[in-house]
């Protein structure tokens, strides 16, 4: 049996069209902190996205992956605040969410977007999308906000 090694990562080509270095990716993601008060599953969820959106430099790809896992978060999050949540898919938890008032009407329509996206993924619908960090960011930072907002409102 051959052992085949890995090489070392090298910069995805296309990464030099938002950053010039990997330690500019530091400054990308600074902002996403997990905020205390968060439940460890969320959190964790949310530490692997930020550490998603870094690594994008070596992978271009996990920008994408960032998005979808921040989303994991919320529903977790969402699954927490909302009576009786059981099993019920993540549409049904954003439209509960939203006629309870625990998410705002700007909060459900991002959560539906991204529920959109990650289903096209999950289901094989839509197989090759790379969403390019910058816009990535803003996605994954939702999630990060809306996550905090909702553990707020139960502290």
């Amino acid at each position: 049996m051959s052992t085949q090694r890995m090489p070392f990562p090298v910069p995805d080509e296309r990464a030099h069209y938002f950053v010039d270095s990997y330690a500019d990716m530091h400054d990308l993601v600074e902002d996403l902190v997990v905020p205390d008060g968060v439940a460890e599953a969320a959190a964790t969820v949310l530490r692997t996205a930020r550490e998603l959106l870094r690594q994008s430099y070596y992978c271009y790809e996990f920008s994408t992956v960032a998005v979808m896992h921040s989303l994991i978060a919320v529903e977790i999050v969402l699954r927490d605040r909302i009576p009786d949540a059981g099993t019920k898919p993540l549409f049904q938890l954003i439209k509960q969410g939203a006629d309870a008032g625990i998410l705002t009407e700007r909060q459900a329509e991002y959560l539906d977007y991204g529920r959109k996206i990650r289903n096209g993924m999950a289901h094989g619908q839509t197989t090759h999308t790379v969403m390019p960090p910058a816009m990535a960011v803003p996605m994954v930072t939702t999630s990060f906000t809306i996550v905090s907002e909702l553990c707020a409102a139960t502290a």
